[in-house]
């Protein structure tokens, strides 16, 4: 199983709305990078849901439900998955949060910030859900 990071600006759709659609398509991805991310996907991949611009922190945990298909676009080549929610973190996890975790220190996100969809490492995503999921 893959794991990936996902945002999304909460105003937009936010994970609480995941949660009460229980499954949505993701679509409006216009980057080649980030296309080509979510045509790796794997059905049961599970993904960081980011809370990007208001928060700017993983929120939750989606899992792909339906591997990469054409988005129905006049725009060209992009692709849509859809996600159904795992569960949302006790606490967020913020971007402040992630630069100072050990952990994180080489996440793609790092490098590729203004990516809307990239891979991150088994240890990552443990690391991030345990980190939202401490007791206060």
């Amino acid at each position: 199983m893959a794991h990936w990071l996902i945002k999304s600006e909460p105003e937009a759709y936010s994970f609480d709305q995941l949660v009460r659609d229980r499954k949505t398509a993701w679509t409006g991805v216009r980057n080649y990078a980030a296309r080509n991310n979510l045509r790796a996907m794997k059905k049961g991949d599970q993904a960081l849901f980011y809370h990007s611009n208001v928060g700017k922190a993983v929120v939750g945990v989606a899992k792909v439900v339906r591997e990469a298909y054409a988005e129905e676009t006049d725009e060209g080549d992009w692709s849509a998955v859809d996600f159904a929610p795992v569960k949302a973190l006790r606490e967020p996890v913020t971007l402040a949060a992630m630069r100072e975790h050990p952990t994180l220190t080489d996440m793609v996100l790092w490098k590729q910030g203004r990516l809307s969809v990239i891979p991150v490492t088994a240890a990552e995503f443990s690391a991030i859900v345990a980190a939202g999921n401490k007791k206060a």
